[in-house]
């Protein structure tokens, strides 16, 4: 047990309201000296010693056993701190006062702050005791977890509960003047853990509103912790009225979540979702999503009645690299009915609406260490194209590989020449390949008609060089193919039909081929002087030849005679057993291949316009041309049309690091006949050119911002893309298709708190607007058969423009030149209303015409408490 002491620095006297009865020092003098005279000192409940401080004086009154201290007080004890303009210390009944000084001018000033641990109140006036550990505090200001909360009078009971009367919390920072608030008559604090209160009713902009509830419950926990999600309500046209995304939240543990909603609509369809993220520090974390609607359309015994199921399971899996170097384990799921996007009555995304394909994957690799190193890889994939319902999987495909040998590489490890940089490699892959329909999906049928097969190949392959200039590379590849299944034709004379007989049984073929190429670099400089702009231009080719052999495995190929009408014209028909298996027949013609292919690029060395640099730095590199190829085969060994199609392919740079035009295209050297069809004859002897274009492409992406033009300090756009897409050209091409309007989605409101504070000093005449504009650009033109068509033709345009640091608009849409109208088009306008944000999407035309309005608090503690109201699209049959 302790005595009372008192510590504190120095101080000096002051005249002031306060009386004072002696002179300071003799006062510290003779507190100092309690503890040496005669007189019993009472012993106190204090358990620690009480440093005190105060900067005009700090003087103890023998008489009333009271320590005052004036301007910028100071009183600690354990973890207590109290500071205030005035505290006075009553040693009788170990209480401890404090308030503030009004100054000269009449302003209360010096308010107290009380400390105990990380709670922090800022009330006028307060009175705690040391024994009890009990406060009563008024006008107090303080902050508990979202919420700031300010109360008339606030009563600390113990370290764990407050107990407040007329108290108004709201998670707006400015407690005097809040946008809202929620007003309670009696409220109990449980510090980092609840809020719990009377009668509580709401404010908005000191109006009070109807909206109020006999007793609410708040939780503080930073940890968290199991409840009830609230459902919103609403009215759908084709559905009536709805319950949604109502349920129950599942804290399992610091390791794993699970949300399960639900909606209900009062013609009777209804959806089910499981929600639960995941996440082991330093080893995986992922999340997993389960949705399963029952949709009515109508009523029951209506004309237009009809109700169907759709279903999506999505589920993403990353394994931390550092928990396993030498393996690792990885899924990324999204599969499900193929009208999911487009039907589910709470699913807005218009990304996955215009999305056609689902892809998931998941995959297991392990790296075995040593020399020669192995590998091997098990992934399950799913495509799914959701317009022909079609599904292809893999469950599993199996890959083995051992690294690259170099069996006649020298001991030094310095490989020289054609022998000393043969090597080889072993592979082997193996599936289980299933092609199936929605309809089909999971059922028997579906694995009754998979394909199982194993490729193994060795490549063999070396390299050396030629005259010091000419790389030159060999190789020769090796493969067997095994299959557990073959087919067997023949022509069945009375129905006149082809009969194929699968047979279940193990077979396998052996294939080779060889190449070899030659290329090398040839650089071209034309140099116009220092004088000029232009002082230089550069020309790289890259020109390369190659040679290939495929023999013809006929060996493997069987007939069957097809008989013709009454004996005549009977056709001798060739097949391979393998023919419909996974890796297909080898082919039976043999190949002699010639190729060639030629790169360029240019570029020239450009004056800056920056007069005052000397010497290289004047100069900056600009590409004029880049990877301008051309590239064609030639078959020796075939009867006719021995030439392929010549290709062409460029990328024209406009702006630097900015636009570039693509370009692509294909020119063939053979005429076309009457029924344009292709013959053995060149379009130049037919009358025609020397080549005809037969198919083209442009295509560009471009990316503009008001930063690019006027050297915007905050680039507002990239602050607001989180967690977008972004192209290869570094500009978010999201917006292009439009944006989610997930009636579910609140991510706005945490981007929202992320914006510059200082946005809001700017005013309205000296605010720089930040804007924002993607384009995409395609055209494609066809003529392998004289159609002399453009096949498609299309500009997709997205813009956002922040109309003021609170208003935000955008838009989305493109334009099909080639069918004369517009693409989906979604207009957006955002305002940001400080603790409030409020969302307007529209759909203005088109099968999808819709809007859709939000209006919420954005503090994620209160995020139920929202509006939103939605016309759904029309359904269609």
């Amino acid at each position: 047990m302790f005595f009372l002491t008192f510590a504190g620095k120095s101080f000096a006297q002051v005249n002031d309201s306060i009386n004072v009865d002696q002179n300071p020092k003799e006062s510290l003098q003779d507190s100092t000296q309690i503890s040496q005279d005669s007189i019993k000192v009472k012993q106190s409940m204090l358990t620690d010693i009480i440093s005190t401080s105060a900067i005009d004086y700090r003087r103890f009154d023998r008489k009333e056993n009271k320590l005052y201290l004036y301007n910028e007080a100071k009183v600690n004890y354990q973890d207590y701190k109290i500071d205030a303009g005035i505290i006075i210390i009553d040693n009788n009944t170990n209480e401890v006062y404090a308030k503030g000084i009004v100054d000269s001018t009449g302003v209360y000033t010096q308010s107290p702050v009380f400390d105990q641990g990380k709670n922090t109140i800022k009330p006028d006036s307060l009175v705690f005791n040391f024994n009890t550990k009990k406060a009563l505090v008024y006008n107090s200001r303080t902050n508990q977890g979202a919420f700031n909360v300010k109360s008339k009078t606030s009563k600390r009971v113990n370290d764990s509960v407050y107990y407040s009367a007329d108290a108004i919390f709201t998670t707006d920072d400015d407690l005097e003047n809040p946008d809202y608030f929620f007003r309670a008559r009696k409220i109990k604090f449980v510090p980092d853990k609840k809020i719990v209160t009377s009668w509580v009713n709401m404010y908005i902009a000191d109006v009070p509103t109807p909206l109020g509830l006999p007793f609410g419950y708040f939780p503080l926990t930073d940890k968290q912790a199991s409840g009830f999600i609230i459902p919103s309500f609403g009215e759908n046209v084709n559905r009536g009225f709805f319950l949604q995304n109502g349920g129950y939240y599942f804290a399992i543990s610091d390791y794993v979540d699970l949300a399960l909603t639900g909606d209900y609509y009062s013609n009777g369809s209804y959806g089910f979702r499981a929600q639960s993220n995941y996440n082991v520090r330093y080893r995986f974390n992922g999340n997993f999503n389960f949705n399963i609607e029952k949709l009515l359309n109508e009523e029951r015994g209506f004309p237009n009645f009809s109700e169907q199921s759709i279903f999506n399971v999505r589920w993403s899996h990353q394994q931390d690299s550092k928990s396993n170097p030498n393996s690792r384990f990885s899924a990324s799921v999204n599969f499900g009915s193929s009208k999911y996007y487009r039907e589910s009555i709470n699913q807005n995304n218009t990304g996955n609406f215009l999305n056609n394909t689902f892809k998931s994957s998941i995959s297991y690799s392990k790296t075995f260490a040593g020399e020669p190193q192995m590998n091997l890889n098990v992934t399950a994939t799913h495509s799914q194209n959701t317009n022909t319902e079609r599904i292809n999987m893999t469950l599993p495909t199996a890959q083995f590989s051992v690294g690259r040998i170099y069996p006649f590489a020298p001991k030094d490890g310095i490989k020289k020449g054609i022998i000393d940089n043969v090597n080889l490699q072993y592979n082997v892959r193996a599936e289980n390949r299933i092609n199936t329909t929605d309809s089909l999906f999971f059922k028997p049928q579906m694995f009754k008609d998979a394909q199982i097969g194993a490729k193994h190949s060795i490549p063999l392959s070396t390299n050396f060089k030629v005259f010091d200039h000419f790389s030159v590379s060999a190789s020769t590849n090796l493969e067997e193919v095994w299959t557990l299944k073959t087919i067997d034709q023949s022509f069945d004379e009375i129905n006149r039909t082809v009969v194929r007989d699968t047979t279940d049984t193990f077979d396998r073929y052996m294939t080779y081929n060889f190449s070899a190429s030659v290329g090398t670099t040839v650089y071209g400089m034309f140099n116009f002087g220092d004088d000029k702009k232009i002082k230089a231009i550069r020309h790289v080719m890259q020109p390369s030849i190659g040679y290939s052999i495929n023999p013809g495995f006929d060996q493997y190929y069987d007939s069957y005679t097809k008989p013709g009408i009454a004996g005549i014209d009977d056709q001798e028909i060739e097949y391979s057993r393998f023919e419909g298996t996974l890796y297909g027949a080898p082919s039976n013609r043999f190949a002699n291949n010639l190729s060639f292919s030629l790169t360029n690029d240019f570029e020239a060395k450009v004056r800056k316009k920056d007069s005052t640099l000397v010497g290289d730095e004047r100069y900056e590199k600009r590409k004029l041309l880049s990877n301008f190829s051309i590239g064609a085969n030639y078959n020796l060994a075939a009867d006719s049309l021995k030439l392929s199609d010549i290709s062409l392919r460029a990328s024209i740079p406009i702006i630097k690091d900015k636009l570039s035009i693509n370009t692509s295209g294909a020119l063939n050297m053979y005429a076309l006949d009457n029924n344009n069809q292709i013959i053995d004859k060149l379009n130049i002897n037919n009358g025609g050119s020397l080549f005809r274009l037969t198919r083209a492409n442009v295509s560009f992406n471009y990316g503009l911002k008001s930063s690019d033009l006027f050297g915007n300090k905050d680039d507002d756009k990239d602050k607001s893309n989180n967690g977008k897409n972004r192209n290869e050209k570094g500009f978010d091409d999201t917006d292009l298709f439009g944006s989610d309007n997930s009636i579910n989605d609140l991510s706005q409101g945490e981007i929202d708190a992320d914006k510059n504070e200082d946005d809001e000093d700017e005013t309205l005449y000296n605010y720089k607007i930040p804007w924002s504009l993607n384009l995409a650009y395609t055209m494609t033109y066809n003529n392998t058969a004289r159609q002399n068509e453009i096949s498609s033709h299309s500009i997709m345009f997205s813009g956002d423009v922040d109309l003021s640091p609170k208003w935000s608009v955008g838009v989305s849409s493109g334009y099909d030149i080639k069918n004369k109208g517009f693409t989906f088009t979604q207009l957006r306008f955002s305002r940001d209303l400080n603790t409030w944000r409020m969302n307007f999407n529209w759909t203005p035309f088109g099968s999808r015409k819709s809007w859709f309005f939000f209006i919420g608090i954005k503090a994620n503690v209160l995020s139920d408490i929202k509006y939103d109201k939605n016309r759904e699209r029309d359904r269609q049959l």
